[in-house]
C-alpha cells in the first residue's frame, strides 16, 4: 500500500521492503527448542532514548560525553573497547526473559542465567564456532564500560560510575581431550541502574525484525524512533538532534545521506522515514497509520 505523508507531500509505502533485511536463520523450531517462540523483544527506554552503546564495528576507545537538556551522559570505554550495539543484544535478551518471567508473576533477580545457543538463536544468529567465541568479548566490552549519568531509572537519580554488567561469567564445553570447548552458557549480573529499569517497566517492547538489520545506525535509528513515536502516529526531529541521539560519529554530511538511502529503501520495521526537502528535519510515520 502507497500513501502520502501530510507533512512532506512524498508518496511512501506502507510495507517495509524485506529484500534489504537479513534473512530470518533460525526455523521457528528452534524458538520452541529455547522455550523463546512467545519471548517478546523488550529494551529498556533509558538506552533507546541516549546513546550508550557504540555503533562501531572496530574497536571504539573514545570517552563520549553526551548532554541533551538536564540529561548527562558519559561512556567510558575499557582497553578492549566501548560495548556495541551488537553487545547490547545480550541485554535485550535478558531485559526479555526477565520481563516474561515478571509478567507470569515470577521473581526477578540482577543475576540470571543465559543459554549462549538461545541467545544466538534469540538474536537471530549464526550458531558457529565463532559466534560462541564472540560473546566473550562481548561480555568484557559490556563488563568494562563504564557509565556516569544523571538519567533516571526507576525514579532514581544514580550520579555515579557503573558498568552495564556488573559481572559475567560463562561455562563452557570440555573436549575429549580436556581442552575448553565452546561456551554453553553465560552468567551475568546487571547493573543496579538497568535492573531498576525492568523492575519499573521502563521498557518497551521492539519489532522482532530489528535483529534482521543489517547496519547499527539502522539499529539505533529504529530504537529512537520506537522511543519517541510511541503511541503517537508521526514523530519529527531536527536533522542534527537525531545525529546527536544516534551517537554517530560521522559527519552530519554523511548522516544525511545515509537518511536519504533510508528513505529510498524503506525498510526499517515498524516505521517510515522521509526528510524533509529542505533536509533539515526528519519525519517517523508508524506503519498503516494513516
Amino acid at each position: 500500500m502507497v500513501s502520502e505523508n501530510p507533512n512532506t507531500g512524498h508518496m511512501v509505502s506502507e510495507n517495509p521492503n524485506m529484500t534489504s533485511l537479513l534473512p530470518v536463520r533460525h526455523p521457528q523450531q528452534d524458538l520452541f527448542i529455547c522455550d523463546i517462540a512467545d519471548c517478546v523483544l523488550k529494551n529498556d527506554i533509558a538506552s533507546m532514548e541516549h546513546p550508550v552503546f557504540s555503533l562501531s564495528k572496530k574497536p571504539d576507545l573514545s570517552v563520549r560525553e553526551y548532554v541533551n537538556g538536564d540529561k548527562r551522559l558519559t561512556v567510558t570505554p575499557s582497553v578492549k573497547g566501548m560495548a556495541t550495539i551488537y553487545d547490547k543484544d545480550i541485554l535485550i535478551f535478558a531485559i526479555s526473559q526477565l520481563m516474561a518471567a515478571k509478567n507470569q508473576g515470577e521473581p526477578i533477580s540482577r543475576e540470571l542465567r543465559l543459554s549462549a545457543r538461545c541467545f544466538l538463536v534469540f538474536a537471530n544468529r549464526h550458531t558457529g564456532g565463532g559466534d560462541y567465541e564472540q560473546l566473550e568479548a562481548a561480555l568484557d566490552r559490556l563488563t568494562g564500560t563504564r557509565l556516569k549519568t544523571s538519567i533516571r531509572t526507576g525514579g532514581e537519580k544514580q550520579d555515579s560510575w557503573f558498568g552495564l554488567v556488573e559481572s559475567a561469567y560463562v561455562k563452557r564445553l570440555e573436549n575429549a581431550d580436556g581442552s575448553e570447548g565452546r561456551v554453553m552458557e553465560m552468567r551475568i549480573t546487571l547493573s543496579d541502574w538497568l535492573f531498576k529499569a525492568i523492575s519499573a517497566n521502563e521498557v518497551l517492547s521492539m519489532h522482532p525484525d530489528y535483529f534482521r538489520l543489517r547496519k547499527p545506525i539502522e539499529r539505533r535509528l529504529y530504537e529512537i524512533a520506537r522511543k519517541h513515536c510511541g503511541a503517537q502516529h508521526r514523530w519529527e526531529v531536527r536533522l542534527d538532534l537525531l545525529h546527536k541521539k544516534t551517537g554517530s560519529r560521522s559527519p552530519v554530511k554523511q548522516f544525511r545521506y545515509f537518511l536519504k538511502e533510508l528513505e529510498g529503501q524503506q525498510h526499517l520495521p515498524d516505521y517510515m522515514v522521509e526528510i524533509r526537502e529542505s533536509g533539515d528535519y526528519v519525519t517517523f510515520t508508524r506503519r498503516g497509520s494513516n
